[in-house]
């Protein structure tokens, strides 16, 4: 577009020298200006990205200068060329003006202030960039009529006095405009940068916390088997070859999925399956495993670890410490908003969150971060003397 218009300019000057040599060197002027704005408009638009600055000055002050011709195409004694320099000479004058301010508060990091401090700084800022406006605007007014206007015959002097208050109230008011405007953008702004820069650190941190609370459960779950282990090597070596491969796979799997938090149900479930076979090579009958799961359900993912813990919270604290041993229920199903987990076992509910262990309050912790506090956790004591655990986790 600003091509266009360059080249439309230089056809009408060599249009006007060539054919109208009887006009005026005022008129040459206005076109000669407008070649230099388009000119000034073509370098923006070669320009690999202009900036919402740029673009926010040149259309505001091209939309306020248009309203201004406007204004001057419906009153009396209208002249097209002094409407065109008023349009171009409005917009690189208060864009001259305003940028000058802008300079100077970048320098001196006064969009960085709070509104208290601003405010002492914005108010002088309005009467000065006022008073500039007014006198250069007044110095453009006078000499494009005295040059395009004729019979105009005032002198400065009296044309300064005669609107030096309307032009400073009017000065006043768009400078007061634009500094809010541009303070304001700066404001908003920095929220927007602060919020980002918050929740990118309130993730970075949600990870760390996950990365540290999932690589506890490997030493803790890692001491137990090989305690059971232990067990096995003198009573049933046979058992204990076959717990020394389920570790290996045990192992196997956790290091695969050391740096994932959420893992398919279906692969939580092999390890948890795995996990009790080792735990019944050392309960034997002690131990009983009840497993009930919607095979609809195993593709879902769930937070790696999470019934395993429970599993091992069940059998430590509930069923080991029962003489007879006792049953490990796990059922997985789902209603219309979550998947429920429920690992119910024999026992009664004692010193089972403790302050100083791993197992529920770190389990708890980490839905709490992975779910945004939308996934529930829950433990309870039953009346027929079982404990149960229920996980819900949301679906959506």
């Amino acid at each position: 577009m600003a091509d266009i218009f360059q080249q439309v300019s230089a056809i009408l000057l060599e249009y006007l020298f060539r054919v109208c040599p009887r006009f005026t060197a005022p008129v040459y002027f206005s076109f000669l200006l407008l070649l230099i704005f388009c000119c000034f408009v073509t370098v923006l638009e070669k320009q690999p990205a202009i900036s919402l600055y740029w673009k926010c000055q040149l259309a505001g002050w091209s939309v306020a200068a248009l309203y201004w011709g406007y204004t001057g195409y419906i009153a009396p004694g209208f002249n097209l060329w002094l409407a065109i320099l008023y349009f171009v000479s409005d917009v690189v004058l208060y864009i001259g003006i305003t940028h000058l301010y802008r300079t100077v508060a970048l320098r001196y990091q006064w969009h960085l202030l709070p509104a208290g401090k601003l405010v002492w700084i914005l108010l002088p800022a309005v009467l000065l960039l006022a008073l500039l406006s007014t006198v250069l605007t007044i110095l453009k007014i006078y000499y494009f009529r005295r040059w395009l206007s004729p019979g105009f015959d005032v002198s400065f002097y009296n044309f300064f006095i005669q609107n030096r208050l309307s032009v400073f109230v009017a000065g006043i008011r768009l400078m007061s405009i634009w500094l809010l405007a541009y303070h304001l953008y700066h404001y908003a702004r920095r929220d927007i940068i602060s919020t980002k820069e918050n929740a990118r650190l309130a993730i970075i941190n949600r990870d760390i916390q996950l990365n540290n609370l999932s690589s506890q459960l490997n030493p803790h779950f890692l001491f137990n088997s090989l305690n059971n282990i232990k067990w096995l090597v003198a009573e049933n070596p046979v058992a204990a070859r076959r717990a020394i491969d389920l570790l290996a796979d045990l192992l196997r799997t956790s290091l695969n999925n050391r740096d994932t938090v959420l893992v398919p149900l279906h692969e939580e479930m092999d390890m948890v399956k795995d996990y009790l076979e080792l735990e019944q090579f050392r309960l034997e009958e002690r131990l009983q495993v009840k497993i009930n799961i919607n095979e609809l359900l195993l593709t879902i993912p769930v937070p790696r670890l999470c019934i395993q813990t429970l599993a091992e919270n069940a059998i430590k604290h509930g069923i080991e410490k029962q003489k007879a041993g006792g049953l490990l229920y796990i059922t997985v199903e789902s209603n219309e908003h979550a998947l429920v987990i429920i690992v119910r076992n024999t026992g009664l509910l004692q010193n089972v969150l403790s302050p100083t262990g791993v197992g529920l309050s770190n389990l708890q912790e980490r839905l709490q971060l992975q779910y945004k506090g939308k996934a529930g956790f829950s433990i309870a004591d039953n009346a027929d003397h079982t404990v149960e655990a229920i996980i819900t986790i949301p679906l959506t």
